[in-house]
């Protein structure tokens, strides 16, 4: 897998100290948390000699796209297990996995759901015995192993620390590395109530936007005011969640200024393609129409 250098973006607003650890800028397509995720997972496969990937994602998922990026770069070969019908292939996201050579499956919502059970694992492993199994999302021991790899020395200085959540993997991660100076704050994105019982991990539940993939205008706006002033890109689904939870409680003052914040970026950025026709958000969609 590629080699980690963190780059930290210091960024200013009403006195704070902030850094954002620009996971985003890792590799274009292995997007951020994603590449911690798999890391480990490609390395054990690697040692139990298998040649081939399996994992599952809906038809825009992150990690399905950066799964088929970094097998290709690790001369595996990769399968998706697509939740949905077929028809969504014509996404840009599977568009890109389909170029770096996953062979995708589409399946029944029904199906999908038994991506756990033990059964059915079992009889897709007897189907495809050369193949490794990653769950979705990477969300496994391994997963976390990586997550774990995100803090570095260079992020020691900070003492609130912020991420956002999905399957869990990434925070679930992170926590297990946290120096006992650091609090790790976790805005979930999904529209369900997630508690931790780690004593340094708060989660808050409440800036979800109607859930995942959900958005508002005022969430829209957020985006790309951050976008002008910092020049920094957010996705829709995660980070912009993330970065309008530090940016409010920032602005109502309920962080402590004397601490200084870290955002962890944790990438997602191919998935603005898709996103953007899905809703017709296109930036530059007026702009087209109006030039015919």
């Amino acid at each position: 897998m590629l080699h980690y250098e963190p780059i930290i973006n210091g960024i200013s607003y009403n006195d704070y100290q902030i850094g954002v650890l620009r996971l985003d800028l890792i590799h274009p397509e292995i997007s951020g948390n994603k590449w911690f995720k798999l890391k480990y997972n490609l390395q054990e496969a690697k040692n139990q000699q298998k040649d081939t990937i399996i994992t599952f994602g809906g038809s825009y998922s992150n990690h399905i796209a950066a799964t088929a990026v970094a097998c290709k770069l690790n001369g595996l070969k990769s399968i998706g297990i697509i939740r949905g019908e077929e028809k969504s292939a014509i996404n840009p996201t599977l568009h890109l996995t389909t170029k770096h050579g996953m062979e995708l499956q589409f399946v029944s919502r029904e199906l999908y759901k038994q991506k756990h059970n033990s059964t059915y694992l079992q009889k897709l492993q007897e189907l495809y015995p050369n193949a490794y199994i990653i769950p979705e999302g990477g969300d496994n021991e391994l997963g976390q192993k990586g997550c774990k790899d995100i803090l570095t020395n260079e992020t020691s200085y900070f003492r609130i620390i912020f991420c956002a959540h999905g399957t869990g993997t990434t925070y679930k991660g992170i926590s297990k590395s946290l120096l006992l100076s650091q609090q790790l704050l976790v805005i979930n994105v999904l529209k369900f109530e997630a508690v931790t019982n780690h004593l340094q991990t708060q989660i808050l539940n409440q800036y979800h936007f109607g859930g995942y993939a959900k958005h508002t205008v005022e969430l829209l706006e957020f985006k790309s005011w951050f976008e002008e002033i910092y020049a920094i890109p957010l996705d829709y689904v995660y980070t912009s969640k993330l970065f309008f939870a530090v940016f409010d409680l920032m602005k109502k003052n309920l962080l402590d200024k004397n601490q200084p914040i870290l955002i962890i970026h944790c990438g997602g950025l191919q998935g603005n393609v898709g996103y953007e026709e899905r809703y017709n958000l296109n930036p530059n969609r007026k702009e087209m129409d109006a030039h015919g």
